[in-house]
């Protein structure tokens, strides 16, 4: 384009010079007693010249008056290329894990950089590394005042005050740093774990509700989820006395978590006192047929009444047919054939969930079981206290485990009662390795890292809690 206007200015420069060429003439100029007689050729490279000197000083001039301001730009951008190798230090500095130095740098490029936010967060970084939490905090509340900080902030004051064991504070920043970044991972995860550790459940349903529409976690997690803060709002309905609300909430959890037994009796049990046994029993073998549990089993014996031994047979029967293949139905039928001294039939079932469970050993349980099938129909026989022994070397029964942290528990809760996770309890055998049943639960915490972490994160929040 520059090409074009500069051929083009030529160009109109050739054709006057042609017109004058031409056309010569003469200029008579008078003024103030001096008289000016030329050829117009003349006169107008004068004038050029005039003009390009007069361009030239006012080129001069401006570039003079420009010096102040270019030299505070190059200051500035001197000062900004220093206070970036200054932060670039100050990071390796935290990543080799020396504190003083990363301390050292990040002063030199906070006062480079006029207060930046990297900076800062390097400083509160450098100072936790240092076990200066007091600096920290306020390096972190410096940021809050930071448009662009106030974010980063706000993460930081989070990781120390759950590492501090206040989840009061953690839960407000939480819900501050959601106001900014709603579809941050962290945010969501971390304000959910405390609500629902605060027993905040009605709060926790509209986080997770928010979670899902963000798509920050997998819908099936949600719907389990969803099903245990139904359960607890159920619990909390019961006790203000709305039993109507509570057995709607109860019928929904047990809906969306079918394989959690302890939802489903808790709607199974709502309905007996509701005075509506059928549906308690769909309730049951709906559950049954899902996922089988001995808690299960015994809120159909309590349905059973006084019924004699020998009907509760072909009762537990008409449960296990609902899920005839799974060991607990054979130990349901079992148990029920020992009450009503069917020895035949109770050897029968207690040898096809032996079978069921190999190769690993029979569970303490079934071995109970044997040891009082044995002691009733073989009195005098040794066979009885075999079977004790081996109890005592057997595997543990199955338990409710949280994958996240191993910790065991033989009544299930909401939360894990060694690390404090939300829903991550679920029913397998003592030691088994496989999957748990309903394993829904989000994974353990990652150890954090030094730089843009929660320090210690949920985890030193659930140590202090309990």
């Amino acid at each position: 384009m520059r090409r074009i206007i500069v051929l083009a200015l030529l160009a109109v420069v050739i054709v006057v010079a042609a017109t004058v060429a031409d056309y010569p003439g003469r200029v008579d100029v008078t003024w103030q007693g001096w008289e000016i007689d030329t050829s117009v050729g003349v006169l107008a490279a004068a004038l050029v010249a005039a003009a390009a000197v007069l361009w030239a000083l006012f080129a001069l001039l401006a570039s003079v008056m420009r010096i102040p301001r270019r030299f505070r730009r190059n200051r500035r951008e001197r000062r900004r290329r220093a206070g970036e190798v200054a932060l670039t230090r100050g990071l390796i500095a935290l990543a080799a894990g020396d504190a003083a130095a990363a301390q050292r740098y990040a002063g030199r490029a906070e006062t480079l950089l006029d207060r930046a936010p990297l900076p800062l967060l390097v400083a509160a970084q450098a100072a936790q590394l240092s076990g200066d939490e007091a600096l920290a905090r306020r390096r972190y509340t410096d940021l809050l005042a930071e448009e662009e900080g106030e974010f980063l902030g706000l993460r930081g004051l989070i990781g120390q005050a759950l590492k501090a064991g206040d989840a009061e504070e953690a839960l407000r920043l939480a819900r501050r740093a959601r106001g900014l970044r709603p579809n941050a991972g962290w945010v969501f995860e971390t304000l959910f774990a405390l609500e629902t550790r605060a027993g905040l459940w009605e709060a926790a349903r509209e986080t997770l509700d928010g979670g899902v529409r963000r798509h920050l976690l997998p819908e099936a997690r949600a719907a389990h989820h969803r099903g245990i803060i139904l359960y607890e709002l159920s619990l909390a309905a019961e006790a203000v006395g709305d039993e109507r609300h509570a057995l709607s909430l109860a019928a929904r959890a047990a809906a969306l978590v079918p394989e959690l037994a302890p939802l489903a009796t808790r709607h199974a049990r709502l309905l007996i006192v509701g005075g509506r046994p059928r549906p308690a029993r769909r309730a049951i073998e709906k559950a049954w047929h899902a996922a089988p549990h001995p808690e299960l089993a015994r809120l159909w014996a309590e349905l059973g009444g006084g019924a004699p031994a020998l009907q509760l047979v072909t009762w537990f029967e008409r449960l296990a047919a609902q899920n005839p293949d799974a060991g607990e139905s054979h130990v349901a039928i079992a148990e029920a054939a020992l009450a009503a001294q069917l020895w035949g039939e109770a050897r029968r079932h207690l040898g096809v969930a032996i079978t069921a469970a190999e190769p690993a050993p029979p569970s303490r349980r079934l071995c109970l079981l044997m040891a009082r099938l044995e002691g009733s129909e073989h009195p005098q026989s040794s066979a009885a206290r075999d079977w004790f022994d081996r109890a005592l070397a057997a595997p543990a029964d199955p338990a409710y485990v949280c994958p996240s942290c191993g910790g065991e528990s033989r009544d299930w809760q909401p939360l894990c009662g060694h690390c404090r996770g939300f829903d991550t309890l679920a029913w397998r055998p003592h030691g088994d390795g496989s999957p748990a049943v309903a394993t829904l639960a989000p994974p353990a915490p990652v150890a954090a890292a030094p730089l843009l972490a929660i320090p210690d994160g949920l985890a030193a929040a659930g140590q202090s809690d309990k």
